[in-house]
């Protein structure tokens, strides 16, 4: 066969001393070496007689995976399978310990079954893979200490990759999930910015994002996404911006306490003249003239109740001495009945009134009460106004509470409660001229007098604005305001 193609025997031997690759060549049954070719001769020091006698523990590690025993035993794994493979540690003739791959192969010569052990130095590979191994294992600890989440999607916004730390703020099940059932903005981040989001069904929580592409050869390519947590400092923010705005309500409610003086002070000398002009006028007028009269007596008793407002406000605003006495919130009530109704009729809205027989004693600010009753009158008529005539109207009902605390409820079959949950905080009007501020005085008065207002819906429709006041014995008979 040789001749035919051409090449000689000395070829052959050329080309096997030319092999980079070290070969070695044992006998299958004794496993005494026979032969080895120029590339195992160089790397090892040894002539190929100087290798022939030698044994394993003459050209190998001293170590217990590299004991003559086991060397054996891969031999003889190739002469039973064909083939075996190992890493085996050699030692040189100047002592120089060489870590190999070496590969076992049963060949079959014509004198004789034979073992040839290919293997190469890899002293090298070992050394870059346990660099590689460190690196990998610092830059996994590094990833999962971080406080970012590392996430990677596809086109489809597929996740091919998701980090620990992305994993431990996100929850598990990351890898290959659709991210835009995280994202609860309705929006998978394309650029920087701010965003919320949450594993399907759990809360979610502000984070801030950075987007890159990256292409890593062809393991991975795709639009990386950077995020870490920010909502202790969004609410932060929040209750910051909540405070400034409150800070800026008090500025208002400060200047407005100034004007509220002013006006006060300026305001009760023409009421009082006002008033003395009006008594004259009825005075002057016969008997006959009823029509004029009952204007007349509907308009002094208008300015005398603008003269016990602003008395009251200006103790209110002045911080002056509280002037309370002891009454009966349903007495309050009714005499707040004939403004109020003045109010619906201007609207055709039907205010009814659900008041407690018994009467239902508070210590409180007549005047100051009266004006809350009369505020949340009023909004309730005012938001029944754009109803259908059959709908419209208010119910203002009194009872005692389970606490024992007199409690007033208006009831309206409006739009439902606001949705801004501050109402109170001088910052929500539904009005288009409104200034907020009524709510704002209706639970600052409320709640200095030591009880509490609030706001819920109404049923079937409409919202309900409630406030309760702190009880008093009922063997203290209340004083008629």
């Amino acid at each position: 066969m040789i001749p035919e193609e051409g090449l000689a025997a000395a070829d052959f031997r050329e080309l096997t001393e030319a092999l980079k690759y070290c070969v070695l060549l044992h006998d299958a049954r004794t496993f005494d070496i026979l032969w080895a070719n120029r590339a195992a001769c160089d790397l090892l020091g040894w002539t190929v007689d100087e290798l022939k006698p030698l044994k394993a523990p003459d050209m190998s590690k001293n170590a217990r995976q590299y004991s003559r025993e086991l060397g054996h035993r891969w031999l003889g794994r190739a002469v039973e399978h064909g083939v075996s493979t190992t890493e085996w540690c050699y030692r040189a003739k100047s002592g120089e310990e060489i870590l190999t791959e070496a590969i076992a192969i049963r060949v079959e010569l014509t004198a004789r079954t034979a073992v040839m052990v290919q293997f190469r130095d890899i002293a090298e590979e070992k050394a870059v893979q346990r660099d590689l191994f460190r690196t990998e294992h610092r830059l996994r600890a590094f990833l999962g200490g971080l406080a970012e989440g590392i996430v990677v999607l596809d086109d489809t916004d597929r996740v091919l990759f998701a980090s620990e730390s992305a994993t431990r703020l996100l929850g598990g099940g990351l890898d290959g999930a659709d991210f835009s059932t995280y994202c609860r903005d309705e929006r998978v981040p394309e650029r920087e910015g701010r965003y919320r989001f949450a594993a399907p069904g759990a809360t979610p929580r502000w984070y801030a994002a950075t987007c890159q592409h990256i292409e890593i050869e062809s393991d991975l390519r795709g639009r990386m996404l950077l995020f870490y947590d920010i909502t202790d400092r969004v609410r932060a923010e929040e209750q910051h911006r909540r405070d400034t705005q409150h800070l800026d309500h008090l500025a208002r409610y400060n200047a407005m306490g100034d004007m509220a003086m002013a006006i006060a002070h300026e305001v009760s000398q023409p009421l009082a003249a006002a008033y003395n002009f009006v008594e004259g006028t009825r005075g002057r007028l016969g008997t006959d003239q009823e029509s004029v009269l009952w204007g007349l007596d509907n308009a002094v008793r208008q300015i005398d109740r603008a003269r016990r407002i602003l008395a009251s406000l200006r103790q209110y605003v002045g911080r002056l001495e509280q002037s309370e006495q002891l009454t009966d919130l349903n007495a309050i009530v009714r005499d707040c009945a004939y403004f109020v109704e003045l109010r619906a009729r201007e609207h055709a809205v039907t205010v009814e009134f659900d008041l407690t027989a018994e009467p239902l004693p508070v210590r409180c600010e007549n005047v100051l009460i009266g004006q809350v009753v009369m505020n949340l009158a009023f909004n309730a008529v005012d938001e029944t106004a754009g109803l259908p005539e059959t709908e419209r109207t208010v119910t203002v009902t009194t009872r005692r509470a389970e606490d024992g605390r007199a409690e007033l409820a208006v009831r309206d079959r409006g739009h439902g409660p606001p949705p801004d949950e501050r109402i109170f905080e001088g910052v929500f009007t539904a009005k288009e001229n409104g200034s907020g501020i009524g709510l704002a005085l209706s639970h600052r008065i409320i709640t200095r007098h030591g009880g509490a207002i609030d706001v819920h819906a109404n049923e079937p429709r409409g919202s309900v604005f409630r406030f309760t006041l702190p009880a008093v014995p009922t063997h203290q008979p209340p004083t008629e305001p």
